[in-house]
């Protein structure tokens, strides 16, 4: 394997250029990141977010067994509302009931819901645009019910098929929800329809779009016509399976470079009726390179297959194209942590060139949640807190420990259990750094 090039090594914007030419990939990019253009207010949901920053939605895994906040939930909610992103873009996978949950710890709908969403909140500044992601984790769920059969995924599946009538009946369970995010206090829901849980699931099946359209078509109607504003969190491509070859490095599992999954996005959007979309892609259990690319891949992933940058460029001209098809859309970007140093530079041009209305960020906020504020003011970023990908925030959960930024937040670096975290790794695909 040709040994990749870590981007925190690029340190001059004439190294990054060039290395993106290397890779023949391109990417929006101000040499002098335009503050007025990250700055520059935009109206969401009824309500006017002060900037063009986001922080993106992430499942946590630090709930209590019955679904309800812990310290550790409000405090990663608290330093979200200070970081100074005008939009809070889902704060949290909320599952829709107990069984859609994806891990044992995530949060979910409940009798204390409605207290506990008001505190989670309550716990953003007020002037910050919010928003509650929805969603059930089907094939992914701890107990698995996929939506339906599919040969690449089945062999992970645990439990019967969803029938049609559980299928119907989870709308009920989409709206309760909505009413209790509104209730306290957030902007609108984000139907969520990306990485391979149910509703996208149902979206990559057999048929035409309606018919494959018709659950999540009948819940973004329903929740609108509660009076409820929605945007969708949705998966615009998608990838085979990758599983790690015997070097280590992801390759398609079944022997192919096919793609594979939903490809109507813009179809799709049209249908829904819906002007607030989060672009993304593939999924973190399956095709983890697309979705998040990083250079360092989890505990039980596999090293990237190609340069992270490509990923991101890939995500990025996604956006873009959707943007250029549907200027009416308001559309937020992710996938862009990995550029870390030059976060600001693409963010700049992508906002101030049309690609992306707002540009979104998730594990930065895990690590440097004051990124935003430093990068709206012009304060160069503590290199000390970038984001730098190390997959820990993935690798420790999926190991029984709670969700964090491990490395680089001195909340979980001196944690006892950290040993747990330090023998997975070591036992994980190596990856040279």
């Amino acid at each position: 394997m040709t040994r990749l090039t870590q981007v925190k090594k690029l340190t001059s914007p004439a190294a990054f250029l060039d290395h993106l030419d290397g890779l023949g990939v391109s990417l929006p990019f101000d040499h002098d990141p335009d503050l007025d253009a990250l700055n520059a207010p935009i109206q969401i949901a009824g309500r006017t977010s002060a900037n063009r920053f986001a922080v993106l939605p992430m499942e946590g895994w630090d709930g209590t067994d019955d679904g309800r906040p812990t310290d550790l939930v409000r405090r990663r909610w608290q330093r979200f509302g200070s970081g100074g992103a005008g939009l809070v873009w889902g704060g949290e996978a909320f599952a829709v009931n107990r069984a859609g949950r994806a891990n044992p710890r995530q949060l979910c709908a409940g009798p204390s819901s409605a207290a506990d969403l008001a505190e989670l909140r309550a716990l953003l500044a007020p002037q910050q645009v919010a928003g509650l992601q929805l969603t059930h984790s089907g094939r992914w769920s701890v107990e698995s019910r996929p939506a339906r059969a599919d040969p690449l995924l089945d062999r992970r599946r645990t439990g019967p098929l969803l029938t049609g009538g559980e299928l119907e009946a989870l709308a009920d369970d989409y709206v309760a929800a909505a009413r209790l995010a509104n209730g306290a206090g957030f902007d609108f829901v984000d139907v969520k329809a990306c990485h391979g849980y149910l509703l996208h699931e149902l979206l990559s099946g057999e048929g035409d779009l309606a018919e494959r359209s018709v659950l999540m078509r009948t819940i973004v109607e329903r929740v609108k016509a509660e009076g409820i504003a929605v945007g969708v969190r949705l998966s615009v491509f998608d990838a085979v399976p990758h599983v790690a070859g015997d070097d280590g490095v992801g390759r398609p599992e079944d022997g192919t470079t096919t793609t594979f999954g939903f490809d109507q996005p813009v179809e799709l959007i049209d249908l829904l009726g819906v002007d607030l979309v989060c672009v993304t892609a593939g999924s973190p259990y399956y095709s983890p390179h697309v979705q998040r690319p990083a250079y360092f891949p989890p505990s039980d992933g596999y090293r990237p297959p190609e340069d992270p940058l490509v990923g991101v460029a890939r995500l990025v001209q996604a956006c873009a194209d959707l943007a250029a098809a549907r200027p009416n859309v308001t559309f937020v970007a992710s996938g862009l942590t990995y550029l870390q140093e030059w976060i600001p530079n693409v963010a700049s041009n992508l906002v101030r060139q049309g690609g992306a209305a707002v540009v979104g960020l998730g594990r930065m906020a895990l690590s440097y949640p004051d990124f935003f504020a430093d990068t709206l003011a012009g304060t160069p970023p503590d290199r000390h807190r970038l984001c730098r990908t190390f997959s820990d925030c993935t690798t420790a959960p999926r190991n029984g420990l709670v969700s964090g930024c491990w490395p680089l937040d001195d909340h979980y670096k001196h944690r006892p259990d950290r040993a747990v975290l330090a023998a997975a790794k070591r036992n994980g695909p190596n990856v040279d750094g």
